[in-house]
């Protein structure tokens, strides 16, 4: 023991924070202890977060959409995944919240079909130019289909009891139109960029009609599912599309209507052709938490979210026909409203700073464990997190960067980007297990420190998060990572870091005042303040008899990369 003992590094990483004393200084402190072991792979790396999305569409090839597009396409291996609501929405482009349009499709005076594809054609080529894809969204209805059509556009606003379904949410008045518009869409589409490019695109019908968003009933959705997909499939046989993107996905309402649309999939009447069954390529869902405001701080609940997560992945499971098709969470957040800042709901005052970072970091790490011990095909789960273009600096929206400047949880994503190669399994003496959050969420006196790895030939990756929902700061604490069996000698060790002080452009803004006008040069330095930030330089560090240990002090709701590299 007393050689072996000798023969392991011990990485010391002595930071000096506002939360608390280096470890020279700290006593009497029980360290929280993480063990991995190259030997113990448990899965794929596969990068399932490579997917997000938004109400507003228009947004896309907008000055801080098109910037921001291209920073989720540089820190994913893989190609983004981009959906969106409003693709079909009657409209001249004019964005609003939590909506869009494309005007694809009017009619003239003869009620003859008019097609317009230009700007569903640039919200595409901004992808594909980058090398991103679509997650095409069919939907929703165009005003001269739609069989409510006035009032047609909504004017709602956050904190108002405005209307949100008006005459886009209605079924169509001639499912035939509908389902030529869906084939002369998908035509249009492989005409323009390929059929090999459309291939490699995932397509779903409309957005949660198991609540406002479908304003028919459950049989008329069927009905337009199917003539969707009767259409697509003409233009193209070999697309990839499913559905149904239902809401509350754990709820009651939601279990029956997603048993309901998988059952008549797979037997039901097909009201576009008459025969059995209709093609269900995809099944997908929503998971969203719910956070409050209790004692004057927010209180985050993962619990809800990871439970829609679970009970989705075991229905698709219950079928021979879908236990193995692709499952995409279409929406996977910590609440249900991007659009709705902090100043209307206090409970959303988590989204500017670490809060939203450690609870993606630390959800996220729990949809990997979920999938693997439920056994499903898990393709991808959607952020619906954007921007919001020409909105107020840190308005509390569920948004990725504000004007430009890119949030913490941006830097996670960074961190995930990172990540290759075998997932590893994760001990940890602090670290909740998923049956508990689940159950649960995160609510002991102790936070949840844990961690994510993974590795490949030429690196070895852990993320560590300090998470709890409640949003309360607390002295930062003692983490002992051991890692076993690292087949090197020497490695550099890289090490990234965010809390209030790195990585952190909002809290560098509040440092300025909080200028809704910020000039040039401050601009420049949120940017700066926006990136992944290294604690320290990169090092070469001595490793003997394949073991290393790395001790650290991690802030709660902060969130750390460690990297070796051959």
């Amino acid at each position: 023991m007393k050689d072996s003992i000798q023969h392991t590094c011990i990485i010391l990483l002595l930071i000096i924070t506002s939360y608390g004393n280096t470890f020279a200084q700290k006593t009497g402190q029980q360290a929280a202890g993480i063990t991995v072991d190259l030997k113990n792979e448990t899965g794929t790396m596969f990068p399932f977060w490579a997917w997000f999305g938004h109400d507003e569409p228009n947004y896309t090839y907008m000055k801080d959409g098109r910037k921001l597009l291209s920073e989720l396409a540089s820190l994913s291996p893989v190609p983004v995944y981009m959906r969106v609501h409003n693709l079909l929405t009657t409209g001249d482009g004019t964005p609003a919240l939590k909506w869009g349009s494309t005007n694809a499709y009017t009619e003239d005076e003869k009620g003859n079909p008019v097609y317009n594809w230009q700007i569903i054609d640039s919200i595409f080529s901004t992808y594909i130019k980058r090398g991103m894809k679509p997650y095409a969204q069919i939907g929703f209805m165009p005003e001269a289909l739609s069989t409510h059509p006035q009032p047609y556009q909504h004017h709602w606003q956050p904190g108002t009891a405005n209307k949100l379904s008006t005459g886009w949410a209605y079924p169509p008045k001639d499912y035939h139109k509908w389902e030529d518009l869906v084939y002369q869409w998908v035509k249009h589409s492989v005409q323009k960029f390929g059929k090999t490019e459309v291939e490699s695109w995932y397509w779903e019908v409309w957005n949660e009609p198991n609540i406002e968003y479908w304003q028919g009933i459950r049989e008329e959705f069927f009905k337009l599912y199917d003539y969707a997909v009767n259409g697509a499939k003409r233009a193209l046989p070999t697309i990839t599309i499913g559905g149904p993107e239902v809401a509350g996905t754990s709820g009651q309402g939601a279990i029956s209507f997603l048993r309901a649309f998988i059952e008549h999939c797979i037997s039901g009447v097909n009201y576009a052709t008459g025969k059995t069954g209709t093609a269900l390529n995809l099944v997908s869902f929503h998971a969203k938490g719910q956070p409050q405001v209790v004692d004057g701080h927010v209180r985050m609940n993962m619990a809800p979210q990871l439970r829609d997560i679970s009970t989705g992945f075991k229905i698709v499971r219950s079928y021979p026909e879908t236990r193995d098709l692709p499952v995409i969470i279409g929406e996977s957040d910590p609440e249900g409203c991007a659009a709705c800042g902090m100043a209307t709901n206090p409970a959303n005052a988590y989204r500017n700073g670490t809060m939203y970072a450690s609870y993606t970091a630390a959800s996220f790490a729990r949809k990997y464990l979920l999938a693997d011990s439920l056994k499903v095909n898990f393709l991808g789960a959607v952020s619906w997190s954007f921007e919001f273009e020409n909105q107020p600096w840190f308005y509390g929206y569920r948004d990725l960067a504000t004007n430009g400047i890119d949030k913490p949880v941006l830097n996670v994503f960074r961190m995930l980007g990172m990540m290759k190669g075998k997932r590893l399994k994760v001990d940890g003496n602090r670290m909740y297990n998923t049956k508990a959050v689940v159950d649960s969420s995160v609510r002991k006196a102790e936070s949840d420190i844990g961690a994510l790895a993974s590795a490949d030939k030429h690196s070895v990756t852990i993320m560590i998060w300090n998470y709890h929902d409640d949003d309360i700061k607390e002295k930062a604490e003692q983490v002992e990572l051991t890692i076993k069996n690292l087949p090197m000698s020497t490695a550099t060790l890289t090490h990234y870091w965010i809390d209030d002080e790195h990585s952190n452009a909002y809290e560098a803004w509040k440092k300025m005042g909080s200028p809704q006008n910020p000039d040039s040069a401050q601009i420049a330095e949120l940017e700066k303040d926006g990136q992944l930030q290294m604690l320290e330089k990169p090092r070469k560090v001595n490793i003997s008899a394949g073991q290393c240990k790395i001790e650290l002090l991690l802030p709660r709701q902060g969130v750390t990369l460690i990297k070796l590299t051959r």
